[in-house]
């Protein structure tokens, strides 16, 4: 197996990946994105994007070619059907990156393989999984569509609480459906929900101890069936939309072993500058433990990475200095 040598090797093509490949390349590194599938990640199932800065409105689509289109004339190179399988770091410092029958070898690797949405894999989810016909998964980015709409939100957790009271603040209805009485997020964002559905005006309401069964419509959303876990009751829910908050899956399995990964399955590292415990590889985006799971922080991470990374190929003994004094 041949090795091809890079300067730096950027696992994964989503928002982080690109973002790191442009500052990398722009720095004049022999750059490559190993991209399982194609470069976008989740927004390119995105048709309208309004929270990046710098468009009012643009498709995921469209966004990610203008990234890739940026990268690119600097010199970053992307491969797509590119599966990563293994990575190694070898005794003398470089890392293996495996790929099927390629192999390549670089000092530094910034993982990007983003994550993904839990879903319920209910009739209907995939459907209407757009925020253009009713299911979407991310309240802070899809709520101003819903503006005056009804709307069902399905999830117990912390993300899941916010997001719904992110979506009052835009939709006529919200009615919320927790498939147990009581809700697993932390006891302040509790309080928040339940003076939220107490208040005289509230347009936020409860469906405890039930579980979505299927989401129906023509076209677009209009509906969805409620199961309450206790007496087996449906119950049809006119909507517009259903937003989902049941978790996420970091794209991170072919990493276990070899970075420190948390049980859940997100990548450990340092907050800062995005070190993990192998000297030389980066984390960045919603793969790495506290993402904001956000578009633009993505973006963000994939830039700090690449500019981090800067300081360990000058003096490789940077990798073990304390937060406060390693920049």
């Amino acid at each position: 197996m041949a090795e091809q040598h890079f300067d730096c090797i950027i696992v994964g093509g989503g928002p982080a990946g690109l973002g790191a490949a442009l500052y990398a390349a722009r720095d004049r590194m022999k750059t490559i994105i190993l991209e399982k599938f194609y470069p976008g990640g989740q927004i390119i199932t995105t048709d309208r994007i309004e929270n990046y800065p710098g468009f009012a409105e643009i498709s995921g689509p469209d966004l990610t070619e203008k990234m890739m289109a940026q990268a690119a004339a600097f010199g970053a190179e992307l491969r797509t059907g590119s599966e990563v399988t293994e990575l190694r770091r070898r005794d003398d410092g470089m890392i293996e990156v495996a790929c099927g029958k390629d192999l390549f070898v670089s000092k530094v690797v910034i993982l990007t393989p983003g994550s993904s949405y839990r879903h319920l894999g209910v009739p209907g989810e995939e459907e209407f999984r757009n925020a253009g016909t009713g299911v979407s998964y991310c309240g802070t980015c899809d709520a101003p569509f819903f503006k005056g709409k009804t709307v069902v939100a399905v999830g117990g957790g912390n993300t899941a609480i916010e997001d719904t009271l992110h979506l009052s603040k835009f939709a006529a209805k919200v009615i919320m459906v927790h498939r147990r009485k009581e809700f697993r997020a932390t006891k302040v964002l509790v309080e928040e929900l339940m003076a939220k559905v107490h208040a005289p005006d509230s347009n936020l309401s409860l469906m405890l101890d039930s579980t979505l069964t299927s989401i129906e419509g023509s076209g677009k959303v209009q509906k969805a069936v409620v199961k309450n876990v206790k007496t087996g009751q449906t119950n049809d829910v006119a909507c517009d939309g259903v937003f989902i908050f049941v978790g996420m899956v970091p794209n991170t399995a072919f990493l276990n072993g070899f970075v420190d990964l948390t049980e859940a399955g997100f990548i450990r590292c340092e907050p800062a500058y995005l070190r993990t415990r192998v000297p030389g590889v980066f984390a960045a985006g919603d793969c790495r433990v506290g993402a904001a799971m956000q578009l633009v922080t993505a973006v963000a991470d994939g830039v700090n990475a690449a500019m981090c990374m800067k300081h360990y190929l000058r003096d490789p003994k940077w990798w073990d200095e304390p937060l406060a004094d390693a920049i």
